[in-house]
């Protein structure tokens, strides 16, 4: 240790006292004086330059006849106490001690650092000890603590969801063995061999995917492991006013949880998969000639993890064009109510005042097929890949259509007992909004209804709908605020800041757009119902809103004239 280089033989008067800077090369060299922010003895020439230098020009220096006679003291600077406890060393110059600040590269230095590298000329160095003084319970320390916590919290969530996710795997794959089993009774002994590799290859994928899910949950455990470290750390030197340390605490924290945030944007649960059993039906007829009882097909689950570890308010939108969604066929200019994301390439939308349903291609910007309806429609939702739903107001049915080979055709139809108008599906059922009368309902595809929520103190217009894994928000276009409710029709938050709210949209990281016509503004909330910030100022009377996650790309439609017959295009960066 270094304090084993100051000599102390026999009485006070024959303590022999070195110079510390010195001796870190080595050199032993007679102590002429002390420095009380540094705490270390220094030799003349170290005590001069001391003296000169812009970052030690302020420190109380006492000479040779008033310097401590003792290695270690302890000394008092503002609020905090200096003591060799405090004391971290330099990653980079083991024996150096980490003393400045450099505001302009966010970095930790010592004394070498800061002569070879962070100048006062090209960087803006400060001394710890004259800018931590306010850094117990400072804003940044409670930031960093909350920032901490939410990426502890995510990681738990994360472990759980891989918890449900799995389980989900697991009931597909007894699923599909069973579908194996039924399908091989009904053919031929000479299948045995064929149905033996069919399991085991439903098996491998099977091993496959719980290695996947172990390496998610070992790399959630480390991250927890080390930002609860981390916390644990700042809280304690937060309660204990050590300030020094808990300033270096935070800044070392800050690149942990960026290495934190980085590791877990880097981990999905998209590649557990379930399985589905597609039997060959041409097997009962060349069983000679076959090699194959069926086709294990492995399918995304991909559940809908919250995540706030993003910083949204650092990220802009862009404008990046429109797309003109007007036909030759169309009588009226287009009245966009509805906009659905089938996936990055293609959205459907509803044409409320020319009576039709648009599929549109966004690279190359072209509707690559229109279906007329008997009458207007409102909202549109996505039902599967290849079947919509549409609402019809004033006839009060949900209208089905179906994709194929890129067209649309009309399908079944199911009526419904009010003015419906917002749409949404999610896990097999359908969420619908009602303004006459004013309610929510939650429908199975065929038309039952399975819960019913209403009430002049919940809904009064409610025009459009949006949903997760979790909640449903809801547009109340008369209330100006957006309702949040669980699944079980409870009111989990309300949004009350909009003035004119219309189309409503969710993002991955569990936000909500939410267009406000009387402010020509696009709002974002959080899940909880807090505002975020305003996403776009003045953006042409959003009506419907679309998010694409895969390219964070925004869609929305106009209610102004003037550019009522396009979609308009903008990127978050």
């Amino acid at each position: 240790m270094e304090s084993e280089s100051l000599c102390s033989v026999g009485s006070e008067e024959d303590i022999v006292l070195y110079c510390l800077p010195c001796e870190r090369d080595d050199i032993s060299v007679p102590a002429f004086g002390y420095c009380t922010d540094c705490n270390e003895h220094l030799c003349q020439t170290c005590f001069t330059f001391h003296k000169r230098h812009s970052l030690s020009r302020s420190h109380s220096l006492l000479d040779k006849n008033k310097m401590p006679l003792t290695p270690h003291v302890l000394t008092t600077k503002g609020p905090s106490q200096v003591t060799t406890d405090h004391i971290q060393t330099c990653t980079r110059h083991k024996k150096e001690i980490i003393k400045f600040y450099c505001q302009f590269h966010n970095a930790l230095l010592c004394n070498v650092c800061v002569t070879l590298e962070h100048q006062i000329t090209t960087c803006k160095v400060n001394y710890i000890p004259d800018i931590s003084g306010e850094i117990v319970n400072s804003n940044e320390c409670l930031d960093m603590l909350t920032t901490i916590d939410s990426m502890i919290n995510q990681c738990k969530t994360m472990y759980e969801v891989v918890q449900k996710t799995t389980a989900l795997s697991n009931s597909s794959l007894r699923e599909v063995l069973s579908e194996i089993a039924k399908f091989r009774k009904e053919i031929d002994q000479k299948l045995d061999e064929l149905e033996t590799s069919a399991k085991e290859k439903t098996k491998s994928i099977h091993r496959a995917n719980k290695r996947k899910q172990h390496e998610i949950e070992k790399q959630c455990a480390d991250i927890t492991k080390t930002l609860e470290e981390k916390r644990s750390c700042i809280k304690h030197l937060n309660t204990s006013d050590q300030s020094d340390k808990l300033f270096i605490e935070l800044k070392e924290a800050e690149k942990i949880v960026e290495r934190s945030r980085s590791a877990f944007q880097l981990l999905t649960v998209s590649d557990i998969e379930e399985y589905k059993f597609l039997p060959n039906g041409e097997i009962r007829n060349m069983l000679g000639q076959e090699k194959s009882i069926g086709i294990v097909v492995q399918k995304s689950i991909n559940p809908n993890i919250q995540s706030t570890a993003v910083d949204l308010k650092s990220q802009k939108m862009l404008y990046k064009g429109e797309i003109c969604v007007k036909t030759p066929q169309n009588k009226h200019g287009c009245c966009i109510t509805g906009i659905a994301l089938i996936n990055p390439v293609y959205l459907v939308i509803s044409d409320h005042d020319n009576k039709s349903i648009k599929m549109v291609e966004t690279l190359s910007q072209s509707i690559v097929d229109e279906l007329s309806l008997d009458a207007n429609p409102w909202d549109v939702t996505i039902v599967s890949s290849s079947k919509i739903a549409i609402t019809i107001p004033n006839t009060q049915t949900i209208q089905f259509a179906k994709i194929c080979s890129g067209k649309l055709k009309k399908i079944n139809s199911i009526m419904v007992n009010g003015h419906c108008q917002g749409l949404s599906f999610f896990q097999g059922k359908l969420v619908v909004t009602f303004s006459e009368p004013a309610k929510l309902q939650i429908l199975e595809t065929n038309g039952d209804i399975q819960t019913t929520v209403s009430g002049q103190n919940i809904f009064c217009y409610p025009e459009y709908v949006a949903t997760d894994m979790n909640s449903i928000y809801i547009s109340d276009w008369k209330l100006k605020q957006v309702t949040r409710l669980n699944w079980q029709g409870n009111v989990t938050g309300v949004f009350c800041d909009l003035a004119e709210p219309g189309g409503i949209a969710l993002t991955e990281e569990g936000t909500v757009f939410v267009g406000d016509n009387s402010k020509h503004s696009i709002e974002e909330i959080s899940g909880q119902c807090a505002k975020i910030q305003a996403v776009l100022k003045n953006p042409k009377c959003a009506r419907a809103l679309c998010w694409c996650k895969e390219k964070n790309v925004l869609y929305f439609s106009s209610e102004v004239a003037q550019v009522n017959n396009y979609l308009q295009i903008y990127v978050r960066s």
